[in-house]
């Protein structure tokens, strides 16, 4: 059997995937097995939205103190794959780089001097981890660590993935560890990159990383974790997240784009715009929308109308012209949406700064831009 392909099984075997047996890329896992499933981006997002809910929702300071310790042990195994003992045994004064973003990993089974695996997290990440562990530092003097019971830990994993109405299983920090490898490849990160972040020593692995120098995989995942983190691009109205789900059809396919912050944005294009851009579930994708075509509704309830994207936000800048009006969106994740409407409009609409609003605008006036 080819080296690459032996790669692409062996780590399909670690994350309880199936390779397909005709395409040889080391860079995808092309099906999961019904009794290996996991959660995809958007039931990823749906939980790390209930995570971040839950440990403020407490009026008594130490245990929101308790439970952010907890999100920031889920945030670190979602974004570099890393098992829960790994996390557990952290000093993140001493384990942290934020001058490089990286996470440092040792073998607690090895020497003191064993070298040790660097992982790439986002800036935005490494800020919140930074404000998060300095506040907890404060309140308890406990200083960066995040000694928890692993018992503990897995209850408040599992309590949070049937909070969402997961498979308590779904929710382990294995099971996450496994989404978070299954997700890196579906987004056609290289497998030496994969195998690198997830800490997999093989033989294979040395065999793997003859094309690539250790600075050309820090490169990739640099990039790859950046890009992941990015909410929106320069362009107005810009999303950015991964594919969730393609319904196609004759002639047009109807594509769902999944925020970082969970929300969908859908679009239509034609099949032959599918192939061209060579998308899938599970690639990364910007979605971007022209401020004419995007429609302001003041009103308190969800309008009911043909519109397949409907986003609630309050209206942060009015900026009027001779002719037209350009109104800025902040919607719930703190994107900005701009609406350009005639001063004719303006008027009858009737909306000030400060005010709550609609944003609408219908799938066929939505962009899709691959990188």
């Amino acid at each position: 059997m080819p080296k690459d392909k032996e790669q692409i099984v062996e780590l399909a075997n670690l994350v309880g995937a199936r390779a397909d047996s005709k395409v040889l890329n080391p860079a995808r896992i092309y099906e999961v097995p019904q009794e290996n499933q996991c959660l995809g981006p958007t039931e990823l997002a749906t939980l790390e939205k209930s995570f971040r809910s839950w440990a403020e929702d407490s009026p008594r300071a130490d245990v929101r103190a308790s439970r952010r310790r907890i999100l920031v042990i889920f945030l670190i195994i979602r974004y570099t794959g890393a098992r829960l003992n790994e996390v557990l045994t952290l000093d993140l004064s001493k384990h942290l780089d934020v001058t490089n973003g990286v996470v440092r990993y040792r073998d607690i089974e090895a020497v003191e001097n064993a070298s040790q695996r660097e992982v790439q997290i986002s800036s935005e990440l490494m800020s919140e981890i930074q404000e998060t562990m300095n506040d907890l530092a404060v309140a308890r003097e406990t200083g960066w660590l995040l000694q928890v019971d692993p018992g503990h830990v897995r209850r408040k994993f599992y309590e949070r993935a049937m909070a969402c109405g997961f498979p308590q299983d779904l929710g382990s920090p294995n099971a996450i560890r496994r989404a978070r490898a299954i997700e890196l490849m579906q987004s056609n990160v290289p497998l030496p990159v994969v195998q690198r972040i997830l800490g997999q020593s093989t033989p294979n692995l040395t065999a793997s990383l003859v094309a690539f120098s250790e600075e050309d995989i820090r490169q990739v995942e640099r990039h790859f974790v950046q890009k992941e983190s990015k909410r929106k691009t320069s362009a107005r109205n810009a999303f950015f997240g991964k594919i969730g789900a393609i319904r196609t059809g004759d002639i047009q396919s109807q594509v769902e784009l999944v925020t970082l912050a969970g929300d969908i944005v859908t679009t239509v294009i034609t099949n032959n715009s599918l192939q061209r851009l060579g998308l899938k579930v599970g690639s990364f994708i910007a979605a971007e929308v022209k401020a004419p075509w995007v429609i302001l509704q003041k009103a308190d309830e969800r309008p009911v109308c043909t519109a397949e994207n409907m986003f609630h936000g309050e209206v942060t800048q009015i900026l009027r012209g001779k002719l037209t009006t350009e109104f800025t969106v902040r919607i719930q994740d703190g994107t900005d949406l701009c609406s350009l409407v005639t001063e004719e409009s303006r008027r009858k609409l009737g909306i000030k700064e400060k005010d709550k609003v609609w944003v609408v605008f219908n799938s066929f006036a939505v962009i899709l831009r691959v990188d």
